[in-house]
């Protein structure tokens, strides 16, 4: 079972509900993260259950980034806005910055988003298991 979190800038969360209505079926296995509107919109129109954060602007991405420091999260799906100047993008920067560290894998389109479920329905990510295995202080 792998944690991946669900982001979307607010010109990107219909695309986002859209991507976790079609791909339902695999969410559902796995653990998942969003923030705070993403989430919301996300439960709203599918059956998936979802650990909800705080919005972006407000924390949220900085929760999740604590996931991702301590290598807790496996994938992130962040729908950004590359046209929409973000208030909050020094976060934005930070957790992607962390993903890099962790070599967390990050989709931040849908195309690279469809790519990396394809991969989970493959069993392509059965790497990350190992690495929850064998981590510091795991038995």
């Amino acid at each position: 079972m792998l944690n991946i979190a669900l982001i979307a800038h607010d010109r990107k969360k219909e695309e986002m509900v859209n991507f976790a209505i079609a791909y339902e079926h695999v969410f559902a296995q796995h653990r998942l993260y969003a923030t705070g509107t993403t989430g919301q919109r996300i439960m709203e129109q599918t059956k998936l259950t979802i650990t909800r954060f705080m919005s972006g602007p407000l924390g949220g991405d900085q929760q999740i980034g604590a996931l991702v420091a301590t290598n807790e999260m496996d994938l992130i799906v962040f729908l950004r806005d590359p046209l929409m100047a973000q208030p909050h993008e020094p976060d934005i920067i930070a957790l992607l910055r962390l993903a890099d560290v962790q070599g967390i894998p990050v989709a931040t389109n849908i195309a690279t988003g469809e790519l990396l479920v394809k991969a989970i329905e493959r069993g392509d990510f059965a790497w990350r298991e190992l690495v929850h295995k064998y981590k510091p202080g795991a038995v």
